[in-house]
């Protein structure tokens, strides 16, 4: 059954952006969505209100123990005005996942997406006009309840706001620098690097400083065991092409299972390219280049769909991938997933979710 949510307009609506204005998580629609938690209720009084501010008591469970976690996803604009979800189903059961491993009481089955659904359809004019533009949307959830104790919250509060942004690549799709990290560590076996929350990444802005230092954009992160086997970059899924075949890092409690992800390993296995989940050193990475193998390299997430790699800095070597250009393979699963999010395409997976 839908679950219905009650609406308090936003009576003084704010003037939207210019779309060559768009800077990514800056602008936030009028309305947000908000909903409680307690042990007697549950989680109760689901509601669309004007985006403001929150009140937060100072001694709110997530100010001092970070019991919080959060969701992207994105809303497109079809050609023919629908307004697309992908597959938002996924970040649904991934938020679950994540809300467990935390101790976080989940949503009931079906409240985010329908929660996602409402509050995309009363702001929906702020999806920016043009090619590339969508709103990114961001549900999270977060411990309410004042105490100082180290235990787990009996409040907690989940929102979703909304924000108008551009393409990723302004310019047309570019190839990054990455920088290979290997004094750091981003997850451990056992830990919270299969989940979404916070702390995952504050504990990642070392390593990133010292990367752009560096003159890279992003790292590439390595285990936490033997800092050998190559894991994700910065906060995307990283998938290399070595003579032909596709091989990304498996899910073991250390990757987090990106819906980009998914459905690239979805895609290349419908056109019949090798794909594997296998571990992969960073010596075999760099040996594939030396022998001519490392064909492609490019990372997966909301934010930029694919990001193609076109150098590699690992110690004091350089591995130039492909000549610095975008791949054939990184150039077609990007057209591809594009165009099912925009409606462009058939959908025979029925990952895109219509807004109405």
């Amino acid at each position: 059954m839908k679950q219905s949510f009650s609406c308090f307009r936003n009576e003084c609506p704010k003037e939207k952006p210019p779309v060559d204005g768009l800077v990514f998580g800056e602008q936030f629609t009028d309305h947000m969505f908000l909903m409680d938690y307690d042990q007697e209720q549950g989680w109760h009084d689901g509601r669309i209100v004007p985006y403001g501010p929150l009140e937060l008591d100072p001694a709110a469970g997530v100010l001092h123990y970070s019991q919080t976690m959060f969701e992207g996803l994105k809303a497109y604009r079809a050609q023919d005005g629908r307004v697309l979800l992908f597959r938002p189903d996924k970040n649904e059961e991934r938020a679950r996942m994540t809300a467990l491993r935390i101790c976080i009481p989940p949503l009931p089955e079906g409240t985010m997406v329908e929660a996602v659904k409402q509050l995309v359809a009363i702001d929906q004019e702020w999806i920016p006009e043009g090619k590339g533009n969508s709103l990114y949307i961001r549900p999270f959830i977060f411990a309410t309840e004042p105490f100082l104790g180290v235990r787990d919250s009996k409040q907690y509060k989940f929102v979703v706001i909304l924000s108008p942004v551009g393409p990723y690549f302004a310019e047309g799709m570019a190839p990054t620098r990455i920088f290979v990290e290997d004094e750091y560590v981003r997850a451990a076996p056992g830990g919270t690097g299969h989940a979404k929350i916070g702390s995952n990444y504050v504990g990642a802005l070392k390593a990133q400083e010292k990367a752009h230092e560096k003159g890279y954009s992003q790292v590439l992160w390595l285990d936490s065991k033997e800092h050998r086997y190559v894991e994700e970059i910065g906060t995307s899924n990283a998938f290399f092409v070595i003579n032909g075949e596709v091989i990304t890092a498996p899910l073991g409690g250390t990757i987090l299972p990106g819906i980009t992800r998914d459905s690239v390993i979805h895609l290349l296995r419908e056109w019949g390219v090798p794909v594997h989940e296998k571990r992969l050193s960073i010596d075999q990475v760099y040996q594939a280049h030396q022998r001519g193998e490392l064909d492609e390299m490019f990372a997966t997430g909301t934010a930029a769909v694919i990001s193609p790699v076109g150098e590699l800095g690992w110690e004091d070597k350089v591995m130039r991938i492909n000549e610095g250009r975008v791949g054939a393979l990184s150039k077609r699963l990007y057209d591809e997933l594009c165009a099912l999010q925009l409606g462009e395409v058939a959908d025979p997976y029925n990952w895109v979710v219509e807004v109405k």
